[in-house]
């Protein structure tokens, strides 16, 4: 066979496989755990609700599955769990639209049209009882170890939720926001122009990241890395970021192109991320704790630093509040980093009481309901 045959068959190979894309499954905010799994129920053909206690065994069969329609040359998105980046929580296969999810933890989400759309497989009964009896008492102990570290780290993001906000009011008084309203149509006019397509434009929800156990953790590079052209916003906090990227976001579902919103993971109400797939384009915050600058072709930098009126007074203000805020995310991380040990701890505990054979019997229905 020639070189040329080689890389020709190679690239066919490539072609009919599908992509993985890779977003956070929950995200721990100052509003609480945070999650788009119920709008992705709502979306999906099918759902299959995985209960389970907590483990770390079935995010290799969620990986499993992925793998077998990415073969199939089906598109598949992954959701990470923030405990443990390298943890599969959920699986949505795009073209069926089949949404695989653990469904019991951190987050319960129940069936609500069994016998229809909704299908269930429990793995609650594929334990070892005696096994389990033995591990009673540090299971019990690590469950309470990580309930109380949990605590703490989403009381300590919501303080620093508060803290942030103060530091928006300080730019959001100095920003001028005539200039932001004249980007915003500038903008939808070199998005759009004047095209309207004739279809219903399909909307999806995304978290982008999370505090982890390592951090702030993001998968923008997983998200963008097809597209041709990333904007990549500067700007000060409370000068409206996430207010432009709802705005072109709203304009392009008015038109019928198709839009994805990635959520932030600190506030669950403002948007990092405004993708527009038609037009392979998406614009970003780039700024902390997701600091972006160009590194590829395409990349661009939009900067609304300039927009925020220089004033000694709040440069004075802004000061105290970051560091107040650094320090009230410190903690959270220092929280988050334990509460993520003593769950883990607590899932390889219950992960050694697993009987093989059931286990494989039931993970194996993963596939049949599809």
């Amino acid at each position: 066979m020639s070189v040329h045959t080689l890389t020709v068959c190679t690239e066919r190979m490539i072609d009919i496989y599908g992509s993985i894309t890779q977003y956070m499954g929950t995200a721990y905010t100052g509003r609480g755990i945070s999650h788009k799994y119920d709008k992705l129920i709502a979306s999906a053909a099918e759902t299959i609700f995985l209960k389970c206690p907590p483990t770390n065994a079935l995010s290799d069969v969620l990986n499993e599955t992925a793998m077998y329609f990415v073969k199939r040359g089906l598109d598949v998105d992954k959701f990470m769990d923030p405990v443990q980046i390298e943890q599969t929580h959920a699986v949505y296969v795009k073209g069926p639209n089949l949404f695989y999810l653990q469904a019991s933890h951190p987050v319960s989400l129940e069936p609500t049209d069994i016998g229809g759309r909704h299908r269930v497989i429990s793995f609650y009964d594929m334990y070892n009882e005696t096994e389990l009896r033995e591990q009673n008492q540090f299971i019990v102990e690590k469950l309470a170890e990580s309930e109380k570290a949990l605590d703490k780290a989403l009381q300590s993001l919501a303080d620093g939720k508060n803290i942030h906000d103060d530091w928006e009011k300080v730019n959001i008084a100095r920003m001028q926001w005539q200039l932001h309203e004249e980007l915003i149509a500038s903008l939808k006019e070199e998005l759009f122009g004047t095209i309207e397509l004739n279809k219903e434009a399909s909307v999806s929800h995304r978290l982008i990241g999370s505090l982890s156990s390592d951090g702030a953790y993001d998968f923008i590079p997983s998200i963008t890395k097809r597209l041709n052209r990333r904007i990549l916003i500067k700007g000060l906090a409370g000068t409206g970021k996430s207010t432009l990227m709802k705005s072109l976001g709203a304009e392009g579902e008015k038109r019928g192109f198709d839009v994805l919103y990635g959520w932030c993971g600190l506030d669950p109400s403002g948007v990092d991320l405004v993708l527009f797939p038609e037009l392979s384009v998406c614009f970003l915050d780039a700024t902390q704790p997701h600091a972006y600058d160009p590194e590829r072709p395409g990349d661009e930098v939009l900067d609304l630093v300039h927009m925020c009126k220089e004033d000694a007074d709040a440069e004075e203000k802004v000061v105290a509040i970051r560091d107040t805020y650094k320090e009230k995310m410190l903690d959270a991380a220092g929280y988050m980093q334990s509460y993520a040990q003593a769950l883990n701890s607590l899932r390889v505990a219950m992960d050694s009481a697993i009987n093989p054979s059931i286990f494989k019997e039931k993970s194996e229905r993963l596939i049949e309901l599809s």
